[in-house]
């Protein structure tokens, strides 16, 4: 099992959590979830589950002010992402990653189609937000790689060493600049002139099918969400690695969940990033905080093991709040071949009765996000705005203590024979 771990999946997993794209798509992303949980608060305060509330702000004439304040943020994180993507690529590449960026997020705009009247011309918000996350990130991943090209080969406009370094690098930017925008341009002339899908259409088919495909059915996420278990357990973090993929998918479906919210429509989207976060990974990758609760309550013991009354409180406290590293490597769970069956079945069995209890119509389908450090219960509140989420909360975590309790307990076991050997 040893020689299987270390030759042929650690390579691998070494291999694709260190992928550029992959840390570019990561690194960039997670700037935008700044958007996403400032926007979330604003929608919130719009629509607190009080009766008589939102149309109390109507009437005192807030409440517009506050859907406006979630328009400014969460609608925009595409608009971000294609230079949040751009800026962490590029300095993988050890290149000029703000120039870089501006340069993509022109180039985003400029696929984008404008809406004109006689008298002004504008942007429809849903191709800046989640709906043009992928063609942000494929603008921005092909904007670097030409980039870099250019100053690879010394193709730059070069001034005197007099010249202030601020003015030189924008000088230095400016020749594989007009080449991008020109690119970025033109296909947008091509498709515009033959009447064709825009290029966020276009991309969005071409990618978001088949990665939406297999993140919004049950049994394509819970391939995720076991491949998300199986990276950790070799110790490699399988959020970064797995999840980044997905990402855009699910932070589309939250956006649609949330403008349908808006509108007083049906919500159509059960997997959501706070869907995700707040139900399947509690405590972190592997939903250990059963596992910390599990190792709490058998620390509690009279006759438990040394080992087990350090680890209870250096691995409970963070995992309330999903950070679950001590547990994942002081106990360890990384390479812990007696706690590889819960790690990776438990965050799937939460998977299966959060989407059958949001499908049964027993909780809300989540339309906000809150931060990933927010602790459960209050986070299954804050993300559908009703109690019902915080009680299913509660339930999956006295579930997933029963079901890592047992292997525990034969690792306590172990623990105490060592003690008694000594």
């Amino acid at each position: 099992m040893n020689k299987l771990i270390d030759e042929k999946i650690m390579p691998l997993a070494v291999k694709f959590s260190t992928n550029k794209v992959l840390v570019a798509i990561r690194d960039g992303l997670s700037l935008t979830m700044i958007l996403a949980i400032v926007g979330s608060i604003f929608m919130l305060i719009a629509s607190l589950p009080i009766p008589g509330w939102p149309e109390y702000l109507d009437k005192i004439g807030i409440s517009q002010y506050l859907w406006k304040g979630v328009d400014s943020t969460f609608s925009l994180v595409g608009l971000i992402a294609s230079f949040s993507v751009a800026w962490s690529y590029a300095k993988q590449y050890q290149q000029d990653g703000v120039a870089i960026g501006i340069i993509a997020l022109c180039s985003f705009l400029t696929v984008t189609p404008f809406i004109k009247t006689d008298t002004a011309s504008g942007i429809t918000l849903g191709y800046l937000g989640a709906k043009g996350m992928f063609t942000a990130i494929i603008i921005a991943l092909v904007s670097v790689h030409i980039y870099k090209f250019f100053i690879d080969r010394d193709i730059k406009i070069k001034l005197p060493d007099s010249v202030p370094p601020a003015v030189s690098r924008s000088f230095v930017a400016i020749i594989p600049g007009i080449v991008i925008f020109t690119l970025w341009l033109s296909i947008y002339a091509v498709l515009d002139a033959f009447k064709l899908p825009n290029a966020h259409d276009l991309i969005t088919t071409a990618l978001g099918g088949p990665i939406g495909f297999l993140g919004g059915s049950v049994f394509g996420t819970a391939i995720i969400v076991a491949l998300n278990s199986l990276f950790w357990f070799v110790g490699i973090n399988g959020g970064s690695a797995v999840n980044s993929i997905m990402a855009p998918v699910w932070l589309g479906n939250l956006q649609a969940n949330m403008e349908a919210y808006k509108a007083n429509e049906p919500m159509q989207y059960i997997f959501t990033q706070p869907f995700m976060d707040n139900y399947v990974y509690m405590g972190g990758g592997g939903a250990t905080l059963g596992l910390v609760i599990a190792i709490t309550i058998i620390a509690r013991r009279r006759k438990a093991s040394k080992r087990t009354k350090a680890l209870a409180p250096i691995t409970l406290v963070p995992g309330l709040f999903n950070i679950n590293e001590p547990a994942m490597f002081g106990l360890p769970i990384v390479l812990n071949v007696f706690l590889l069956i819960p790690f990776v079945l438990t965050p799937v069995i939460n998977l299966f009765i959060a989407y059958f209890a949001t499908l049964a119509g027993l909780v809300p389908y989540t339309r906000a996000t809150a931060t990933w450090t927010m602790p459960p219960i209050i986070s299954g509140f804050l993300t559908t705005g009703s109690i019902s989420a915080s009680i299913l909360q509660a339930i999956l975590i006295v579930i997933d203590i029963l079901i890592y309790i047992g292997f525990y307990a034969a690792i306590e076991k172990s623990y105490l024979k060592e003690e008694r050997d000594k």
